[in-house]
């Protein structure tokens, strides 16, 4: 009993010399309680809804204005005023807005008429959380507007015919592009400067050190390192899992070349993030500790299991600055919608300069000491 409270005596101390490690132990866990609780309990809100408005009469004015009403008060969706169609259909499939709402040319003399004209939502389905709310929103919104007044003249209402501009999308291959990008993660996280704590800790990193190689190098080699672990799990998940998952023509060779530059630049940019975090670490248990915090803050924040529409003000913070989330998002484009390279520019880009930013600032920070 002697020798095992020596232990007890012994885990406990070196638990108390490190700061870091009480911190992530104690104070992490109410992060993670937070952000599960809010990313899944929220209702999907500001979403982007284009408003087509063929029509410029007063019955089409009137729905006009209560799309606006619904806008300000219950905000599940933000009008947007197109002149033309096409122009707002380009915008949905390119991920810009989640709606598009058309009020036909001859809506206000149908209605006047009897006729029950219709009016078309076109919805981007590839997000069932957000099509669903949009639909039901407006499902509500046109059951409102046919109300007869006190004194009704007209007998005619409204129908609301939803399109959906892609094939039915199952969850789970909603969830494949998350599933994609936490692979890559989780291989980015026992690569790069991990591997390094785990010399240091072994006494092995003194041969480096005794080496003339450069602090720039030494980073850059473990960083391609463990991003060639990364991609190789990314690129396992993006073939195995299009199969399983049901995606059509899963071996397209065009989507797998694209699918495989998002692979490499997500790989280079978690994989830098994470050496950037372990810079300054010396306590291999410390990594240990943080790996589901980090997991969860990154990972959940991202819109990879829920849309991001629902999050508060403060977790959409997260989001802006979350390479998660365009790694999710380049590969929900390619996965869900099949679309080219324009439409995912803005998610390369960011994590491109995110790998430098993070190569260059683990640079800056690394001891080249013992």
């Amino acid at each position: 009993m002697h020798r095992i409270w020596a232990i007890i005596e012994r885990d406990l101390r070196r638990f108390r010399r490190s700061p870091t490690l009480v911190i992530v132990s104690l104070i992490m866990p109410l992060v993670q309680l937070v952000v599960l609780g809010y990313a899944f309990g929220g209702k999907v809100k500001n979403l982007d809804l284009g408003v087509v408005d063929q029509d410029h009469h007063l019955p089409a004015v009137q729905l006009q204005s209560m799309l606006r009403a619904v806008a300000a008060n219950a905000r599940t969706f933000r009008t947007i005023d197109y002149a033309d169609q096409g122009q707002a259909l380009h915008d949905l499939r390119n991920g810009k807005i989640n709606g598009v709402i058309t009020i036909p040319p001859r809506f206000s003399r149908e209605l006047l008429a009897g006729a029950n004209p219709r009016v078309a939502l076109v919805e981007d389905n590839t997000d069932q959380f957000s099509s669903s709310a949009l639909q039901a929103s407006l499902n509500s919104l046109v059951a409102a507007y046919n109300k007869p007044a006190t004194q009704a003249r007209m007998t005619a209402a409204v129908d609301l015919s939803v399109v959906e501009i892609y094939p039915y999308v199952p969850y789970i291959q909603f969830l494949l592009p998350g599933t994609i990008s936490l692979a890559i993660f989780v291989s980015a996280m026992i690569g790069g400067g991990i591997i390094f704590i785990d010399d240091k800790a072994r006494g092995l990193h003194e041969g480096y050190l005794v080496t003339p190689i450069s602090k720039f190098e030494l980073i850059m080699g473990f960083n391609l390192a463990g991003a060639a672990k990364a991609i190789i799990a990314g690129v396992v998940l993006v073939t195995f899992g299009s199969i399983i998952a049901g995606i059509p023509n899963p071996l397209d060779p065009l989507r797998l070349a694209r699918m495989l530059l998002v692979v490499i630049v997500t790989a280079l940019a978690l994989i830098s993030m994470m050496f950037l975090l372990m810079v300054r670490v010396s306590d291999p248990l410390v990594p240990r500790a943080i790996f589901g915090v980090l997991n969860t803050v990154l990972f959940f924040p991202s819109g990879a299991v829920y849309p991001t529409a629902a999050f508060p003000t403060w977790m959409k913070v997260i989001t802006v600055v979350d390479p998660f989330t365009y790694a999710v998002h380049g590969f929900k484009e390619l996965v869900l919608k099949n679309t080219s390279l324009l439409a995912i520019l803005p998610d390369l880009a960011f994590l491109t300069a995110f790998s430098l930013v993070a190569m260059g600032a683990a640079t800056l920070l690394f001891r080249r000491t013992l």
